[in-house]
């Protein structure tokens, strides 16, 4: 077995309004940034897992991701994995 370090981010759909992210922009403008516009908040996730391969890492975390660290319907995700040494 190998170990492999994954980096997840999970990010509102696009077409979903992101409340949090708008109230961000908002404070942008009374900070002076006013040229920061369309925030989104999402969220980053690190884990560490053991598999026989890139692969089977990669099919494990996709199943983390679409079963528990996701919501499907307003949230998309991407990641990487590493090995870890």
């Amino acid at each position: 077995m190998t170990k492999f370090q994954a980096e997840i981010d999970v990010m509102p759909k696009k077409e979903i309004l992101d409340p949090q992210g708008k109230a961000v922009t908002g404070s942008m403008k009374n900070l002076g940034l006013a040229e920061i516009q369309n925030v989104r908040i999402g969220k980053h996730i690190t884990l560490e897992l053991e598999a026989e391969s890139a692969e089977a890492a990669e099919a494990k975390v996709d199943q983390a991701c679409k079963n528990l660290l996701a919501n499907l319907i307003m949230e998309s995700y991407t990641f990487k994995i590493e090995q870890v040494a």
